[in-house]
Order: structure tokens, then sequence, then C-alpha cells
């Protein structure tokens, strides 16, 4: 297919920026065939977590991170430092605008692992101008962020991939496995359970840091005043505070549930669908600046009648727990357990059921960019399981019994709800 792209000089125009972009053809023009088979990445949002997705991509083959991009200026620059240090040269351009990497001919791909709040929009910058994504989870900070994503990647034909690197990992995946095939007999329910995050007290005004570009980093949220614990730490790499703060994410519902839904969807073959009924009760802080939930409880209703309850983990163990009528599986990172025990060594025939089968989550998306194909973890799979984890965050807060319709993604009996599955930007930002 070909795609539109916005032109260097209407975005100058637009972004007032004074960059210089080489203008070089993307090694995707040339194909598998290309001298070097070389892939190259943008990488926007070099935090936390963007430091070890950076440290994941760069170790795979033929990769070539050109640019590492980040509202704080510091980050940029070290992560910058740490791609030239890692290829013993100083090709690696630090900057502070998405749409720069989105902008660059040179570059195949971009790796979006910024706040919750600011993954959709690079995203849709970077695959409007003809690059694949990588997104880290979860997918968005509404339903209809990461609808417009998934439809996006699929128009433009781009090569997307979610951060849910538990279907990379052989337990979550012979789990799955085991359930799709009937080995644990009839499915009767599904047990998931997450940590939670503690709320915080009132926090001072604080004057930004000159190395952050503060109003870049609220962005579409709000414009709340600065303190430090609403971002980041100043210094180091700390759990950041946007973590439990609703401007920009839902919480542990959202931060751990994006990974643990994703494999109950696996497991009981809802990839591409969702639950018919949610009700929900949590508790949310009274004062302070982190007011995501506490300790929560959602029952779910999916297609088929199979309900799943998940909440924290004073009722529901950390991880996913699959029951049967003729047997158990329980499966969390580094651990699988089931009944009965032969189950854990039961083999998949060649006539049953095969999941998609890889142990490289990183690899696993520089392979599909090359060869055109689907990775293990579509963005169409991790807005199904994001959003399921905002419909349970919806119904915690609205109290009611929910109905919803996974084919048109609207809620059949409430209008209120309905109000929630967006959220209004802040200008000049839009999707």
């Amino acid at each position: 297919m070909t795609t539109k792209r916005t032109s260097r000089r209407d975005f100058l125009k637009t972004a007032g920026a004074a960059v210089a972009l080489p203008m070089v053809l993307p090694s995707s023009v040339f194909g598998a065939e290309a001298p070097s088979n070389r892939v190259t990445i943008g990488c926007v949002g070099v935090g936390r977590m963007g430091r070890g997705d950076l440290g994941a991509i760069m170790r795979v083959s033929g990769v070539q991170v050109l640019t590492t991009c980040d509202v704080d200026s510091n980050r940029a620059a070290n992560a910058a430092s740490m791609v030239d240090s890692y290829t013993k040269s100083k090709g690696c351009k630090p900057c502070g605008d998405f749409r720069e990497v989105a902008h660059r001919n040179d570059i195949d791909a971009v790796q979006v692992a910024t706040p919750d709040h600011w993954h959709i929009l690079p995203a849709l910058e970077a695959v409007r101008n003809g690059k694949d994504v990588f997104v880290q989870k979860p997918l968005s900070l509404t339903i209809a962020e990461g609808r417009a994503l998934a439809d996006a990647v699929e128009r433009y034909e781009r090569i997307g991939h979610i951060g849910s690197q538990q279907r990379s990992d052989t337990r979550f995946r012979h789990a799955c496995e085991l359930v799709r095939n009937g080995r644990i007999g009839k499915l009767l329910r599904v047990k998931v359970g997450l940590g939670i995050d503690p709320g915080t007290t009132v926090q001072p005004i604080m004057p930004v840091p000159k190395n952050l570009d503060y109003d870049m980093w609220l962005g579409p949220a709000p414009w709340k005043p600065y303190t430090e614990k609403r971002v980041h730490p100043e210094k180091g790499y700390g759990r950041p505070g946007w973590l439990r703060i609703s401007d920009y994410g839902a919480g542990m519902i959202t931060g751990w549930g994006a990974h643990h839904m994703d494999i109950a969807h696996w497991g009981m073959g809802m990839e591409n669908s969702g639950p018919i009924r949610i009700e929900g009760a949590g508790a949310f802080p009274t004062d302070g600046i982190w007011d995501v939930h506490g300790r929560f409880s959602i029952d779910y209703v999916y297609p088929g009648d199979i309900p799943l309850s998940c909440t924290d983990t004073s009722i529901n163990k950390q991880g996913v727990r699959f029951e049967g009528d003729e047997g158990w599986v329980f499966v969390r990172r580094g651990f699988i357990d089931a009944h009965p025990k032969s189950l854990l060594k039961a083999v998949i025939g060649p006539e049953e059921l095969h999941l998609y089968r890889n142990s490289d989550h990183k690899k696993n998306w520089i392979d599909g960019i090359r060869l055109r194909k689907k990775t293990v973890a579509p963005i169409e799979n991790g807005h199904r399981s994001c959003s399921a984890c905002l419909l349970g965050d919806i119904a915690m807060r609205t109290g009611q019994q929910l109905k919803w319709d996974p084919a048109t993604e609207r809620f059949t009996n409430s209008e209120e709800a309905n109000r929630m599955i967006d959220r209004p930007m802040r200008g000049p930002w839009r999707l």
C-alpha cells in the first residue's frame, strides 16, 4: 500500500522545528533482499521502561537505532549515549519531539515507551507516515484511542506489535494451549489476580526542571502544576508517580491487567472479542495526587457465559487461573502449575490447536517487519486486552452493572459509561 506522508517542509512549518533530516531511502524500500537487511528504529520514550526496550531492540541482529526521543533532554541524551556506546559510533541523535522521529525518511519503525497517555499519538503519527510500530502496554488510555490505532495499523498495512511479552513465554503459551484444546475439560471460569498501588499525600508545587519540557510531557492531558511525584524522578529511573494518576493511566488494572487479561483472552480464544457484562467495585483515594484504584474486584462475563473474576491479590493469586470440569491450570511469570500434574508434561498433538510459538519478543517484531507478517502480539489483540481492563475501571467508577457489545465497542445500557469510552484532549492535540 502506498501511504501519504506529510512533507518535511510542511512539518517544519507546523512544528516550528529546525532539524536536518538526511534524505536516505529507508531499508524497507529494498525489502528482505537489502544488502544489510537493516531495520532502522527511532525510540520515543526512553525512561524506566523505554531504556529496557531500547536495550532489547539493540541486541536484535540487523537493527540500528538512529534516534532517541524524550521530553526529558537528559534521558534522551543518556539513551543516545547508551546506543553509541553499544555500537561504538556516534550515529544516534537525541531529540525531544516525536514528530521528528515519525517524519524521518531514513527510519523504518518506531518504538513507543512513553507514559500511557502518550502511547497513541506518537504511534498514530508513525503509522500514518509509513512506519511500523512497537507500543508498550497498556496500549491506550481510552478505548477510543486504542480503536483508532488498531484501525490505522490495518488501514496502512503496518506491522504493529504490543509489549505483551508473556505471549513469548513457553509457560503462558502451554497453559493457553491446554485450555484451548480442552485438556482441562469444559472451561468453567477464569481467575486473574493483580497487585495494587498505594496513594500519597498532597504534594507541593515545584519549579519545573530545566531538562523537562513539562507542557509537552502533559500533552493531551489536562494542565496541572508540576510536582516531581506527578511525573518521574528528576534523577535516576525509579518507578514514576504518573502510574498512579488517572490523567495518565488507570493504575494496576491496566498496568498489570493488560498482561494477565491478554493471557486470559488467549486461553479463552477471545483475542479479538471481549466481555459482554461487567460489574466492579474498587476503593479510590480521597486526597493526594495519586488517585487510581486501590483494592478492587471486577466480575466479567464473556460470550458463552464464561465468568472471569479479576481482583487484587487479597482475593485472587497474582497470575491467571483457568478452571475446567476436568482440571485446572495456573500460570504466572516463572511458574506454572496444573491439576492433574500430568498436564504440565502434556504434548500438544499435531492435529490439535497450536498457538503462535515465539521466544524473543523484540526479534519477533523485527522479523515481522522484514517478512511483512503479523507478530505474536498484534495491536488489535493488545487493544482488546487493554479495553477489557478499561471496561473494569469504568464499571468500578460508575458502580453500574454494564452490558457491552464487543462488535460495536459500545455499552448497550448506559450512556454515562459510553461517555467514558473517550476523553477530551487538551489542545492542540487530537487523534
